[in-house]
């Protein structure tokens, strides 16, 4: 084997190795048992992503290869070009994670349009610079993974529709967060940013 192919497996094993870990460790942040986190239903799903990640990764080679000759083309060129958005990529994903972890079982990813008694109002960590923490690092996320793959029109779509989607998202569960915590939010939005750019 020559040097640029082990470099190529040595990629996939690490990559494999990260969304190996990355799920182990989120199935046992929300506190599940062994038989949960080894569920059908949880291998299935974990399978499932694994598979359609390796299916990106080696049909962005195969047509990179099929585009230019096998010499001009690497698995690691094709995937991480843009080195300072992968960053941002991953930035915007501790963001998200972090807000979950933080607000607990006040996270939810419906949006809640009645009270419950032990819904209370997040407004440390995280959430004390953004008042959408979760929404901020997926739309970070979203846009540094398209940057990162070097995906332009992808980048423009991806920031048109996240952002269409926030903008009616934030005010419409924002009237519920004024029904359920009234004055409290009012004094909490008033001096924090939604954490979506040009949504209030």
């Amino acid at each position: 084997m020559n040097d640029t192919t082990l470099q190529e497996m040595s990629f996939l094993k690490h990559l494999q190795h990260a969304v190996e870990s990355y799920f182990f460790l989120v199935q046992l942040s929300r506190s599940a048992t062994f038989s949960e986190i080894f569920s059908y239903t949880a291998c299935r799903q974990v399978l499932q992503l694994f598979l359609a990640i390796m299916f990106f990764i080696v049909s962005e080679y195969l047509l990179a290869i099929s585009l230019h000759r096998r010499s001009n083309v690497t698995l690691r060129g094709t995937l991480v070009d843009q080195q300072h958005w992968t960053y941002n990529a991953c930035n915007g994903e501790v963001i998200r994670k972090m807000a979950i972890i933080i607000a607990a079982q006040d996270f939810t990813h419906l949006i809640k349009i009645y009270h419950e008694d032990h819904h209370k109002l997040v407004t440390s960590g995280v959430y004390s610079f953004v008042r959408h923490t979760g929404y901020c690092g997926f739309f970070i996320w979203s846009i540094g993974t398209q940057i990162m793959l070097g995906n332009p029109i992808s980048t423009v779509a991806f920031a048109i529709v996240v952002w269409n989607l926030f903008a009616r998202q934030i005010p419409y569960e924002e009237y519920f967060l004024r029904q359920f915590f009234g004055s409290e939010y009012d004094e909490y939005a008033r001096w924090l940013p939604s954490g979506v750019p040009f949504v209030k």
